[in-house]
């Protein structure tokens, strides 16, 4: 099922840098670090005290989902949640359009993170590492957040303003990052490239390119899955494996990789979702949904609940073969949503355009900056 891709190494040091680009350019083979030691970037770093770039949430504007809607729309968190993280403390952590706030005992405070140019900056992702640390992952670069301080990584070359999509760290403390340009791999001083076959554009995205790595996980197994326009594709830290059309996929758009309490995985691609248990794939979607825009966020709950989304605006459940559909309709109130994500009280959120929002009692309850908490 899956198309091994030998991971090809040579000793360049003879070779020139410009015949070393033609040849990865040209070489569908995945590349091990060592082998792009001479494309390593560099990164900058500024160190800045939380105090420096914080404001309280009741100082700032309200932020509207519909900035010409002139009916109240709430005080919303953001217009558009791209990301929601609770930390080990039970803070709640929010990447947006307007870029980075958290909610802690002491209320709701945004921090003012900038790009290397000094704009503001989209938040795709936040992690913590096991020392405590957060971490957060935004279009123009990368923030680390001690506690007190926030570090923050530039690259003008890779970290661009829309570049950064997805963001994972493996058992070493290594950040695999997704981007415009491709995977890069980040030691918390360079940026190193690991070289995947490019795929094609997706029409039907606002951003993106023959390189777009759109989602990243680690698996229960520490094998690396990569969800880009050429397919999926996964490391075991020797070999690169494929998954893609000729596998059984009906695209090779694929937005989000998800693996669930069995071991399997699901991919969500421009066509549909897929399940994969290792040896074959089924298209868990087909006959369940009419569909013209895809499968995006894709999340398995404490119950074993398979939780998707479709359409941009359709949010369903799927469990033992059984599909429950939950339909958000012009001018309802409902998210539509980037992720889905469950919180230490087991509650399931779903953030995206329009806002933040919480699945209780089989309905959808905004989340603004004044609650419920």
């Amino acid at each position: 099922m899956m198309k091994n891709i030998k991971l090809y190494f040579q000793n360049f040091k003879t070779i020139s840098l410009s015949l070393l680009l033609s040849f990865l350019s040209s070489s569908c083979v995945g590349q091990a670090e060592k082998n792009t030691s001479l494309l390593k970037f560099k990164t900058e770093k500024v160190k800045i005290h939380q105090d420096s770039i914080s404001m309280k949430a009741e100082t700032l504007p309200e932020f509207r989902v519909d900035p010409h809607d002139k009916e109240y729309q709430g005080n919303q968190i953001s217009g558009v949640v791209r990301t929601v993280f609770q930390d080990k403390k039970g803070n709640f952590w929010f990447g947006s359009q307007n870029g980075l706030c958290r909610k802690d005992r002491n209320g709701l405070v945004y921090f003012d993170l900038k790009d290397s140019i000094h704009q503001q900056v989209t938040v795709h992702v936040i992690l913590e590492d096991k020392t405590g640390n957060i971490w957060i992952g935004f279009g123009g670069g990368i923030a680390k957040y001690d506690g007190h301080y926030f570090t923050v990584f530039y690259e003008k070359n890779i970290l661009t303003s829309s570049s950064l999509w997805s963001m994972i760290m493996d058992k070493e403390g290594i950040l695999w990052i997704g981007t415009t340009e491709g995977v890069f791999t980040f030691d918390g001083e360079t940026l190193t490239p690991f070289e995947i076959p490019e795929g094609k554009i997706d029409p039907t995205k606002g951003v993106s390119t023959t390189k777009m790595v759109r989602s990243i996980i680690k698996d229960n197994r520490g094998r690396i899955w990569f969800g880009t326009n050429g397919g999926a594709y996964v490391y075991d830290g020797k070999t690169l494996n494929s998954i893609s059309e000729k596998d059984g996929l009906l695209s090779n758009f694929v937005h989000q990789i998800m693996q669930d309490s069995k071991g399997n995985y699901w991919i969500s691609t421009s066509k549909g979702l897929f399940e994969y248990d290792g040896n074959k794939l089924i298209n868990r979607s087909e006959n369940l949904y009419e569909t013209d825009e895809g499968v995006g966020c894709v999340f398995e709950d404490k119950n074993g609940i398979i939780w998707f989304t479709a359409n941009r605006r359709d949010i369903y459940k799927y469990k033992d073969k059984k599909i429950t559909k939950f339909h958000i309709g012009q001018g309802e109130t409902g998210p539509l949503p980037f992720q889905i994500y469950e919180d230490q009280q087991d509650r399931l959120w779903f953030v995206g355009f329009k806002g933040a929002y919480r699945f209780e009692n089989n309905s959808f309850v905004n989340v603004t900056r004044d609650g419920p908490w």
